[in-house]
C-alpha cells in the first residue's frame, strides 16, 4: 500500500522532509467497505487523510433515515472540526469501498497548522465550502419538497459536467440510494422524478451516464419552488 502523504493538496506546499515526518507521526488503517471510520459524538480528535479508497459523511436522524453530506476520496481528509474545536465528532464516516487512511494525531495537526501558515488558506477554504454547501442543503430541506430536492441535487452533480449547449453530463450514473440520502428523501421518490424528467425530455440515460438535456429549465423548474 501506498503510505505517503505527496498526494494529499493540503500538504503539497510542506517540505518533503516536513511531509516524511507528519507520514512517521501518522497511524496508517485500512477500512474494508461499508466499514465506520468514525462514529458521531465520539471523542476522538485525530485527523484522517484519504489516501486511497473513498469514504461518506453521514448522519442519522431520528427515524434512522440517513442523510449523506459529503463523499472524500483520495487526497481529502476529515475531521479537523473535532481537532480545531475540540468538540465531540459532528458526523459518522464509513468507508464506501476499501479506503486507506493515514490518521494524525490532533496535536500534531494543531502543530502544524500553527507552524505552517501557507496551510491556512487551503484549510479556510474548505472549512468555507463545509459552511457553504451546508447553507445550501439547509435552505432546500426548509423550502423545498421532497422531488425539488431530487432535482436541486440534480443540478449540483451536474455542475462540473455543464457545457456551453445548456446540457450538462453526470458520469458515473448517480445511484438512486445515493441521491436519497443527499435529498433526504427515499429511492421511491428519486426514481419516480427520475421517470418524469425523462418523459419531459429533461434527461436521458446513456450506458456510463445521465445527461441533462436543458440545464436551465431545470434550473427554472426549482428556482420557482424556491420562491412559491
Amino acid at each position: 500500500m501506498n503510505h505517503t502523504l505527496s498526494e494529499i493538496p493540503l500538504l503539497t506546499a510542506l517540505p518533503e522532509a516536513k511531509r516524511a515526518e507528519l507520514e512517521k507521526r501518522c497511524v496508517w488503517k485500512s477500512y474494508s467497505a461499508h466499514e465506520q471510520i468514525i462514529d458521531h459524538d465520539s471523542d476522538t480528535r485525530d485527523v484522517f487523510f484519504v489516501v486511497e479508497g473513498l469514504a461518506r459523511v453521514v448522519i442519522y436522524s431520528f427515524t434512522g433515515r440517513e442523510i449523506s453530506f459529503d463523499d472524500i476520496g483520495p487526497g481529502g481528509f476529515f475531521g479537523e472540526l473535532a481537532a480545531i474545536d475540540n468538540e465531540p465528532r459532528s458526523a459518522n464516516v464509513v468507508a464506501l469501498q476499501p479506503t486507506l487512511v493515514a490518521i494524525l494525531p490532533q496535536e500534531a495537526f494543531l502543530d502544524l497548522i500553527r507552524s505552517r501558515s501557507e496551510l491556512a488558506l487551503p484549510l479556510m477554504g474548505r472549512l468555507v465550502r463545509i459552511i457553504r454547501e451546508s447553507t445550501m442543503r439547509i435552505m432546500d430541506l426548509s423550502t423545498l419538497g421532497a422531488n425539488n430536492r431530487v432535482m436541486a441535487e440534480i443540478l449540483r452533480e451536474a455542475r462540473p459536467g455543464i457545457r456551453d449547449d445548456n446540457t450538462a453530463r453526470i458520469s458515473p450514473i448517480p445511484i438512486h440510494a445515493d441521491m436519497a440520502s443527499r435529498a433526504s428523501t427515499t429511492r421511491e421518490t428519486v426514481a419516480r422524478v427520475m421517470s418524469d424528467l425523462a418523459k419531459r425530455e429533461l434527461v436521458r440515460r446513456e450506458r456510463d451516464a445521465l445527461v441533462i438535456l436543458n440545464v436551465e429549465k431545470l434550473e427554472d423548474m426549482v428556482e420557482h419552488f424556491h420562491s412559491v
